[in-house]
């Protein structure tokens, strides 16, 4: 352990910010045979800490450590993925009951005003405020959005870009979600708009069972839901949303993507924040969407998410007092592992962050790509 460790320029009990704080022994072991899924659970346990968490997991993945330590308990949970479909429908709302559906306190405390769960995008940015602000209108632009077109939003959390599109731009939106909890508040943020929200699977979008399904619209957008989609189902979400588009259409997806193929999710973050969820890479999403879109525009801003965790970090830390009435210390820890091991991976490139732009049949004399 000390060996692997200071191969990232960590020490053990040492001065360093982001020096391994070891306070049960048992820790080497525990971790050694466990991987990734001991490492976070220690954690929670409180066995060991950094002063700078997000800084020792950057170095840990710099120096690409997690692929020296790998359990043979691994292996069951490698296979359910390659067999079974993660993101089938039986499953479609599962991450809302046990992520999104936490409490609507826990994310307002956390996330900026317009409740945007998704990294932001800071060039011209001073705050968390403004750097969402300036993402959502950078989505507007990038669909050439104009009053009375019709918006699809797959995914659409509290209803943030709903909101945001149909008060700039004049447009008519629906937004689908699965949870519950995401509804009742998205529906009270966008009274008295147009803008319509619903809680429905995306795989519902062309069965014509509810008024918002089975029907065409100009554009469509889905920001950071795709990765609760599951890599056997990526080709039919990229039929469903061709199939909603009008012929002129266009559709942005944003998603964290990562750099080689994977067919699962870092067992901890699978077991504790994002259940059946796995990141796509480049490779999957192309071959999901080839024969379907012509590919517009492809903007890659990863580093922007890290900072946008470690703004959410510091709004859940300032906000604990208050939350702590409604969650325990266990959960603190766990959330706190959460949001600055995903800023320290990021800071790592070992995970990006993209936003991409397709269109159904070609933008009229050419796609004009914006920043």
């Amino acid at each position: 352990m000390k060996s692997l460790l200071h191969r990232a320029g960590i020490s053990i009990n040492g001065p360093g910010d982001a020096d391994l704080q070891v306070k049960n022994q048992a820790l080497y072991k525990r971790v050694l045979r466990g991987g990734s899924m001991a490492l976070g659970e220690s954690y929670m346990d409180g066995w060991w800490d950094a002063k700078k968490l997000d800084e020792f997991i950057y170095l840990v993945l710099s120096a690409s450590l997690e692929k020296e330590v790998k359990p043979l308990k691994m292996l069951p949970y490698l296979l359910s993925a390659v067999i079974f479909n993660q993101g089938r429908k039986a499953k479609a709302f599962e991450i809302g009951e046990k992520h999104y559906d936490l409490g609507n306190d826990l994310f307002q405390k956390m996330l900026d005003k317009r409740m945007v769960y998704s990294g932001a995008y800071w060039k011209n940015a001073e705050n968390l405020d403004e750097a969402q602000e300036a993402k959502l209108d950078l989505i507007c632009r990038k669909l050439y959005l104009q009053p009375g077109m019709s918006v699809l939003d797959v995914g659409c959390g509290w209803g943030s870009f709903c909101r945001y599109a149909a008060e700039r731009y004049g447009v008519e939106v629906v937004g689908i979600t699965v949870s519950k909890e995401q509804v009742a508040l998205a529906r009270e943020m966008c009274k008295g708009l147009n803008v319509k929200i619903e809680l429905m699977d995306y795989r519902k979008l062309n069965s014509g069972i509810s008024p918002v399904s089975g029907r065409l619209y100009d554009r469509a957008v889905s920001v950071g839901m795709i990765e609760h989609v599951g890599y056997k189902n990526y080709r039919t979400f990229m039929q469903i949303i061709q199939q909603v588009l009008k012929p002129a259409g266009l559709f942005l997806l944003q998603t964290i993507g990562v750099n080689q193929s994977v067919l699962t999710t870092d067992p901890w973050t699978e077991k504790y924040i994002f259940p059946n969820s796995m990141l796509p890479s480049a490779r999957q999403l192309t071959r999901a969407f080839g024969d379907l879109f012509m590919l517009e525009d492809w903007h890659s801003f990863g580093g922007d998410y890290d900072r946008t965790l470690m703004c959410w970090y510091q709004n859940f830390e300032n906000a604990w007092p208050e939350l702590k009435q409604a969650y325990d210390e266990r959960f603190f820890r766990m959330w706190k592992y959460y949001l600055l091991g995903a800023a320290g991976g990021f800071r790592a490139r070992k995970n990006q962050l993209w936003q991409i732009v397709l269109s159904k049949e070609g933008f009229p004399n050419g796609y004009q790509s914006l920043r």
